[in-house]
């Protein structure tokens, strides 16, 4: 237990460095809060994911892997952005309607189809990580044209910078990262050890604990945006780790050890795929997430959660 308790605030304080110093050095780049969220951020926050699902996936365990995916992806809709337009409505960009949403429910769509037709083969992770690198170059050249729509004009002083040198805010960026891997390795490890204690199956123990502890970056970089009024940060990096655990965790760790489907079944494959398809109509509501829509996010979880759980 005490492992959890200080894995959990090491994530609360690495999310706070991680958010400010990717909104001064997204400002400073000239890339808009919205682009480093979907990119710089996401990618940070699913670091976990990735080193548990190789660690898991080499270590002979690919339920865990695939569980921690598709647990993760599911906690991060249900839970995350419910969390999140609970303590903030979350506006919703236009940009993120045409482009990153759809783009999370195709992946979400291809990691269905993959676990339907009953893994992830050697290929199929390269194909997903091909996917990534076209994904992160059309957001990074699509972002920077709108922030330099945004900004022109705008003097550098003029931005809430957080140092008056971007060496500064990369090592805040980077040493926030740091601490949110140490804390989310330190609750995963007591969490599990808890959960295998109980006698929970693998594929249980992926598609919650584990999905849940490596999802806890997530939470916490979206509640302290979502509490410093940065909504874009908050629905980037929830958008985007849920494009990055599909095209780079799956695809890499599917790269270096292809994975088994065996343990996880079409209904979880099917929760993921619904919240995803679900979150474009509620976000084309007034093009915001409120907080009844975010409370209802968190009640489907729940119930999840409650049915998944005996089972095991």
């Amino acid at each position: 237990m005490l492992s959890i308790i200080i894995g959990a605030v090491l994530l609360y304080f690495g999310a706070e460095g991680l958010v400010k110093g990717t909104a001064s050095l997204a400002m400073r780049l000239g890339i808009s809060p919205l682009v480093a969220g979907l990119t710089i951020v996401a990618f940070g926050t699913s670091a976990p994911e990735l080193s548990v699902s190789l660690s898991s996936a080499l270590g002979g365990h690919p339920d865990i892997a695939l569980g921690n995916v598709v647990g993760s992806n599911i906690f991060n809709i249900a839970v995350i952005l419910g969390v999140a337009a609970l303590i903030q409505p979350l506006q919703i960009h236009l940009s993120v309607l045409r482009r990153d949403i759809p783009v999370m429910i195709a992946s979400s769509a291809i990691a269905f189809g993959l676990i339907v037709y009953g893994g992830v083969s050697r290929l199929a992770g390269i194909g997903l990580v091909l996917g990534l690198v076209l994904y992160i170059y059309s957001t990074i050249r699509s972002g920077k044209t709108e922030a330099s729509n945004h900004t022109a004009g705008v003097s550098i002083d003029a931005l809430p910078l957080i140092s008056k040198h971007w060496l500064i805010d990369l090592v805040i960026l980077l040493a926030g990262m740091g601490v949110l891997l140490l804390g989310s390795r330190l609750f995963v490890g007591g969490a599990t050890s808890l959960a295998q204690a109980l006698g929970v199956s693998d594929a249980v123990i992926g598609l919650t604990i584990v999905a849940v502890g490596t999802g806890l970056p997530e939470l916490a970089t979206s509640v302290v945006a979502a509490l410093r009024r940065q909504t874009d940060i908050a629905i980037g990096n929830v958008v985007g780790s849920n494009i990055f655990n599909v095209l780079c965790v799956l695809g890499l760790t599917a790269t270096v050890s292809p994975i088994s489907a065996s343990g996880i079944e079409i209904r979880d494959a099917s929760v993921m795929l619904v919240l995803g398809i679900l979150l474009l109509p509620v976000a084309l509501t007034n093009l915001k997430i409120n907080r009844v829509e975010g409370a209802v996010f968190i009640g489907i979880y729940a119930v999840y959660v409650f049915l998944l759980w005996p089972q095991s």
